[in-house]
């Protein structure tokens, strides 16, 4: 039993890890070598991981996506898509992919001459999936190391910990209030009645014993 209950919690704060690792932004320093268009055909369980347009028409299955190439400081490729999040989730109310695109063609830049930028995005880069995280922002910085710090990420997990901090203690509280005094109520009762059979049974016995007898 403690073992099924332990898989479970695991199960379900890998779960909720998992989301936030998705959803929360995080920053890459990259060098943008190319930008493009090309048409994505999304099937109903790979739509999960794309924007959701404002229409639900052909869109949400077959639409034209931007995409913006990359490379980190260490060589590896990394290439986002461009889509609006408009109003849907995550609430990041992106609506400038236009803009967004024209400046990633601005900062293409080459091995030799490199303009290094950050990156603002969110989700997952996966070639098995065929998902792409979601570019924010550009900003341009002064080299790879210059990464900057994930203000909103760190608050927004802060602020989780302190309300599961505060809900857990205040389980804790109802716990032993009002869960464990019932508890120890059903057990006394348990016992008791525990006891009262073993009054009868030994009762039984000395009956059964004196017709022998």
């Amino acid at each position: 039993m403690a073992y099924i209950k332990w898989g479970v919690l695991i199960t379900i704060w890998s779960i909720f890890a998992g989301f936030l690792h998705y959803t929360l932004p995080q920053y890459d320093v990259v060098r943008i070598v190319n930008t493009y268009e090309e048409r994505q055909e999304l099937d109903n369980w790979k739509r999960i991981f794309w924007s959701t347009p404002d229409n639900p028409t052909q869109a949400a299955v077959t639409r034209d996506v931007q995409f913006i190439q990359a490379f980190r400081a260490n060589g590896d490729a990394i290439v986002y898509r461009n889509e609006d999040t408009g109003w849907h989730w995550p609430p990041y109310f992106k609506f400038d992919t236009a803009n967004l695109y024209s400046e990633a063609n601005d900062a293409i830049s080459t091995k030799d001459n490199p303009e290094w930028v950050s990156v603002l995005h969110y989700g997952w880069r996966s070639v098995f999936l065929s998902t792409f995280p979601n570019a924010i922002s550009i900003k341009p910085v002064a080299g790879p190391e210059d990464k900057p710090f994930n203000w909103i990420s760190t608050v927004i997990l802060v602020l989780l910990a302190a309300l599961f901090w505060a809900i857990y203690v205040r389980w804790r509280r109802f716990r032993r209030s009002r869960i464990d005094p019932m508890l120890e109520d059903v057990e006394d009762g348990f016992y008791a009645a525990g006891d009262a059979l073993s009054e009868r049974r030994s009762r039984l016995r000395r009956w059964l014993s004196s017709w022998r007898n």
